[in-house]
């Protein structure tokens, strides 16, 4: 297993827009849902409604975004694209979709003025119903991501616990750095490929401290909203693993969790045993996402420096 496709309840659909995108995540019939907002500077749309204690409990769509909070007007897309197939939350005779959203920044990279507007966001959804992409790297959010001195990306990881499927996708973008630069090897993945250490030095490193990385992590496992909101705390975790520092205080840092179970709930120790895939899913996206980009936008890529050994 190793893509969000694996969950079933789950759609996935991407725009790529040249040096940005947005990246949607469906739940076409709903899922219960939870999010766990740990960077310092967060761009993010409808996280309110997910905790707890408050009264909504299902979410049609997450949609993660490029393009600083500009980029959240792509989640206004896909809600209309959304509610065009009759899919949302029902008030009357009307359907409203519930489409929380985060955002990277990217304006540094590429055209500033370049940025996922509501027409990309419907694009995504119409992308997702079409069919399966299980393409990572340079594709969607991920577009304009930035990890450390190198090139970041969306990715994706998935395992299996018990009887439940749970997968993660994540857009990659951080400000601290993913390889150990005495080492040259990931800090995620050690026993993986080094790279060039000498040629890792050499290059600039990050020019800004206002980067984010987000995400998704989604279950069949028939979780409550507050055991989402657990599942969401631990998909931290795997981000400190990749990523040095991580949850600085410009990061936006962001995990939601989505259940396409009945809420019925699981047992403490499931659960337990959830949190800790959920970390393990992170840490494999964030790896996907830096090991499959492409070389592009002046951006150098792990692959090209593991190739340069």
């Amino acid at each position: 297993m190793s893509a969000l496709f694996d969950v079933p309840g789950f759609l996935l659909g991407h725009v790529s827009k040249g040096d940005t995108g947005c990246t949607v995540v469906i739940a076409p019939k709903g899922a219960i849902a939870g999010v766990d907002v740990r960077g310092g500077g967060p761009g993010t749309r409808e996280t309110d409604l997910l905790e707890p204690h408050n009264t909504v409990q299902e979410v049609h769509a997450v949609a993660l975004c490029g393009g600083s909070a500009f980029g959240l007007a792509a989640a206004d897309g896909v809600m209309q694209a959304l509610e065009q197939r009759g899919i949302g939350f029902s008030v009357g005779e009307l359907k409203v979709p519930i489409v929380p959203a985060a955002v990277i920044f990217d304006l540094f990279v590429g055209d500033p003025h370049n940025r996922p507007a509501a027409a990309d966001g419907a694009a995504a959804v119409e992308n997702a119903f079409a069919g399966a992409d299980t393409q990572s790297g340079s594709i969607g959010a991920g577009m304009g991501a930035t990890a450390g001195r190198l090139r970041g990306g969306f990715g994706q990881g998935a395992r299996r616990a018990g009887e439940y499927v749970m997968a993660a996708a994540v857009v990659a973008n951080p400000v601290g750095e993913v390889i150990d630069p005495e080492t040259g090897r990931l800090y995620g993945r050690p026993s993986a490929a080094a790279v060039n250490v000498d040629k890792l030095k050499k290059l600039a490193p990050a020019t800004t401290t206002l980067n984010t990385t987000i995400g998704v992590i989604v279950t069949s496992a028939p979780l409550t909203k507050a055991q989402t909101k657990r599942v969401a705390l631990a998909a931290h975790d795997g981000l400190a693993r990749a990523v040095r520092p991580a949850h600085s205080p410009f990061d936006g840092d962001t995990f939601f969790a989505m259940s396409s179970g009945d809420g019925s709930g699981v047992s403490a120790e499931v659960l337990t045993q959830l949190c800790a895939h959920a970390a393990d899913c992170v840490q494999d996206a964030i790896i996907d996402a830096i090991t499959s980009a492409s070389p592009g936008l002046g951006l150098h890529t792990f692959r090209e420096l593991a190739d340069e050994l």
